[in-house]
């Protein structure tokens, strides 16, 4: 007799050797505390078992084919920089570094020595982020692809929301060794609508007073559970300022939007790195623009000359394809960083506050006119690489023609020589028979007169004269065979 569930049996055997262990565990305390007689204790028990088996839920395990090696990372990618849980209210400073090779390998080691100080489990090597709560603040690591961010919390209300920032907290002489540039540094403050005396029909020249009175930019956000305010600028501290007052937060909804509101920050300064670059190539741009448009008007002229030509635009389609190549990753880069500072501006769910602009109106109107010169700026140099290459197979083309022509009047003047070659060869070999026949008549005559001479009766000149003929007709034979062999030699 066994129970089963979810596919594990337990046995007779096993479910005693059970209620053994747990009666002797149990015996003192039920008896002591209740005063239950101890043969009434296995009873009890004996019931209890059997709901907690059917109770249980027990994981049953398949036989199934290996895992793929990438299974498990893969899968828990979309866990990998899971949002903070913030206790409210907090202040939080948040700083992005642009970071070399080795700067990344010193960042590593640097961070390892602020655990070490509050001995805090390190990050694992091949980590990629890293959060962790110290004596007095918590702190957010992440590594991205061109830069790392550190954010750090402290959960309580400052007297002076951006002056006394979390960054007090940390250890100075530890953040004052980090490497890298810094490209963002920001500081927010959450803090309820009755810290700041807040109330929604306020006017925002109260508000600008957190901005050394500065415009600001703000909207309700998350579904109206929070106010968010800022005015985009860096102040005397070298910091931009974040400033949400809280309606109706979750913890959960806090730690998303801080996240949200440091994404937009940072990635939108990265999407502007490539709007100088732009800015710079444009007078190229345009003189590469004009030298392509003085070639091709070149090319329709019969007086130009194609070889000075094909130079000018090789050189130039190396200078055009140089400035693809170097800039390339800057301007897609800026692409999808612009996507990602879209994206997070919509997961804010804004809804307008009366008389003040909205945060993606302001990103929108101050972002999109850069993003649209630099991708301008880089779809240009595509098209004018393409141009380049068009005129070039052009000019190629027409100097193919030109030098096919030189090579077919060439071999022309090579097949004359050859047939006047020829001609003068057949010549040759009929002088060479000639002369072949006139040695061959001598040296038989001589040989007819040196026979009469002995005493044979032979007339040596009529020797001599029958043997021409014969002697030509054999060496014609023995030309024409040598011109059938070398005819039928193959190389």
């Amino acid at each position: 007799m066994s129970l089963s569930k979810g596919g594990l049996y337990f046995d007779k055997l096993s479910i005693y050797a059970l209620r053994v262990r747990t009666v002797q565990t149990l015996k003192g305390r039920i008896n002591n505390d209740y005063n239950i007689p101890c043969e009434c204790i296995g009873d009890i028990y004996s019931h209890t078992l059997q709901l907690t088996i059917l109770k249980t839920t027990v994981t049953t395990l398949f036989h199934l084919p290996k895992n793929h090696p990438q299974r498990f990372v893969l899968h828990n990618e979309v866990h990998a920089r899971a949002s903070f849980n913030i206790k409210l209210p907090v202040r939080a400073s948040h700083l992005a570094l642009l970071l070399t090779t080795d700067e990344k390998m010193q960042e590593r080691k640097h961070l390892i020595t602020l655990c070490e100080r509050f001995s805090v489990t390190p990050p694992e090597k091949d980590a990629d982020h890293f959060s962790a709560t110290f004596n007095s603040f918590q702190i957010r690591w992440e590594r991205h692809g061109e830069f790392s961010t550190y954010s750090f919390y402290v959960h309580d209300t400052p007297k002076d929301l951006f002056t006394d920032s979390a960054l007090k907290k940390v250890p100075v002489d530890w953040l004052s060794q980090l490497t890298g540039q810094v490209i963002v540094a920001a500081h927010t403050t959450i803090v309820s609508e009755g810290d700041i005396n807040f109330e929604e029909n306020t006017d925002s020249s109260s508000l600008s007073a957190y901005f050394a009175d500065n415009p600001i930019i703000g909207s309700k956000v998350t579904g109206g559970a929070a106010s968010v305010f800022t005015d985009f600028r860096i102040h005397v501290d070298g910091f931009s300022r974040f400033l949400i007052i809280n309606h109706d937060l979750r913890s959960e909804q806090a730690g998303r939007l801080l996240q949200r509101l440091f994404d937009i920050e940072v990635y939108r300064v990265m999407a502007l790195l490539a709007f100088p670059i732009a800015r710079k190539l444009y007078p190229a741009l345009n003189k590469a623009d004009r030298q392509l448009f003085t070639i091709t008007s070149a090319m329709t002229s019969p007086e130009n000359n194609d070889a000075e030509l094909l130079d000018e635009l090789t050189t130039l389609a190396a200078e055009v394809e140089n400035h693809i190549s170097t800039n390339h990753f800057r301007f897609a880069a800026a692409s999808a960083y612009y996507l990602l500072v879209e994206q997070r501006v919509s997961d804010l769910r804004e809804v307008r506050i009366q008389g003040i602009q909205t945060i993606g109106e302001f990103i929108k109107r101050r972002l999109e006119p850069a993003m649209n010169t630099c991708s301008s700026v880089s779809h240009r140099f595509t098209l004018l690489s393409e141009r380049v290459s068009n005129a070039g197979q052009l000019l190629r083309t027409r100097v193919d023609i030109i030098i096919e022509r030189q090579n077919q009047s060439l071999l022309s003047s090579m097949a004359l020589r050859a047939k006047m070659q020829l001609r003068m060869q057949q010549m040759v070999e009929g002088i060479s028979m000639v002369a072949i026949t006139y040695y061959a008549a001598n040296l038989i005559g001589k040989i007819a007169e040196a026979l009469h001479i002995i005493g044979f009766k032979v007339n040596p000149e009529l020797i001599e004269g029958i043997s021409i003929p014969i002697i030509l007709l054999i060496t014609a034979i023995g030309i024409k065979r040598v011109h059938t062999i070398i005819a039928n030699t193959s190389e």
